[in-house]
């Protein structure tokens, strides 16, 4: 069992994040915040997917304006992404924005920082402190780690000495072993939730191999409260990988889990191609009503095959052209292949 460390609560429009709520699912618009039609659009089909939080960009003030008419569209909370321009924090606040995220590598005058805090103070709503190594100072001095905790803890304390404390932090670079570091040196030195991930990891097939080995190893030390997944990718796609994350840590359950073989030369079905069906079939269902978690395997050969199905809620042992369906660890029947995901639906449903 992971245990994880307990931090302050957070209340991000109707999502708690901290202290023992689940950790939540962020992801990102990459559409024109200020076209609303689109970027309404892409949050909702992220929501669909799974997605609890959204963030976008505010790049002047037509996006921040914008933000009132997405909010009367969408119903998940909305966290404008502020950089370089304290002003544009104030607009999106003004327009009923849910989170402000700060950089604190291009958002630097005290002045500037207090005004914001006083707003969103006066709005109830929180701050994200987002250290990002790639606007980062002092970086050289202290090592990269060291510098995104630094720049961390400073503007913390500017924010305490307002008296505001609706405080998430995030500190992310792009290479994972000082991020880890970072985060791991960042828990031992406040209680503030932490928001996870890797920035700028990469397209899909290297960036989710760079976020699962970051956020999964800092999730198995108890760290984290909220994650997103930063891919060069659709956005929908982080919501999925951030997902097989939790659900691979046994932290969180979506939907049933396929335990599968890899395949080898004993295998006599085109088991790929009915794991990929399966997948696609079962992406659209829930645990169920108990919430405890449901595993159906599906295996290729006699080797580990009936084990495997054995130890699953229901699963499949292939031979040739044809498989034994178990259920709780008893054989059901045989059943050729090209039933096999008929079969397991059915019995699923």
């Amino acid at each position: 069992m992971i245990k994880r460390k307990k931090t302050r609560v957070i209340s991000v429009g109707r999502i708690k994040i901290g202290g023992l709520n689940p950790i939540s699912i962020q992801s990102m618009t990459n559409t024109r915040t200020a076209d609303v039609k689109r970027t309404v659009a892409q949050i909702k089909s992220l929501k669909d997917a799974g997605c609890e939080i959204v963030r976008v960009a505010v790049k002047d003030r037509s996006d921040a304006e914008a933000i009132r008419q997405i909010k009367r569209r969408v119903n998940v909370p909305i966290v404008a992404d502020i950089h370089f321009d304290h002003r544009l924090a104030l607009i999106s606040i003004e327009s009923g924005v849910d989170k402000i995220r700060l950089n604190p590598g291009n958002i630097r005058k005290r002045d500037e920082i207090a005004s914001v805090v006083r707003s969103a103070k006066i709005a109830g709503i929180p701050i994200r402190i987002g250290v990002n190594s790639g606007s980062l100072e002092g970086r050289r001095s202290s090592g990269l780690s060291g510098g995104l905790v630094n720049s961390a803890i400073g503007y913390v304390k500017l924010f305490e000495d307002l008296s505001f404390r609706d405080i998430i932090l995030s500190l992310k670079g792009s290479d994972v072993v000082s991020t880890v570091d970072a985060y791991k040196k960042i828990s031992g030195l406040c209680n503030y939730p932490l928001h996870l991930g890797i920035t700028a990891s990469g397209p899909y097939d290297t960036g989710i191999v760079k976020s699962a080995i970051g956020i999964g190893s800092l999730l198995m030390d108890g760290i984290g409260d909220t994650i997103r997944v930063s891919l060069t990718a659709d956005p929908v796609n982080e919501v999925a990988a951030a997902k097989s994350i939790l659900s691979s840590l046994n932290i969180r359950r979506f939907g049933p889990e396929i335990i599968s073989c890899p395949t080898c030369g004993r295998c006599q079905v085109d088991l790929i191609a009915i794991v990929n069906e399966l997948q696609k079939k079962l992406s659209a269902m829930r645990v169920g009503r108990s919430g405890r978690p449901v595993t159906v395997a599906v295996m290729g050969c006699e080797v580990n095959g009936p084990g495997e199905a054995k130890e699953a809620d229901i699963g499949i042992a292939f031979g040739k052209k044809s498989g034994m369906l178990f259920k709780k660890g008893k054989i059901i029947k045989k059943i050729p292949a090209k039933n096999a995901i008929m079969e397991i639906l059915k019995d699923l449903k």
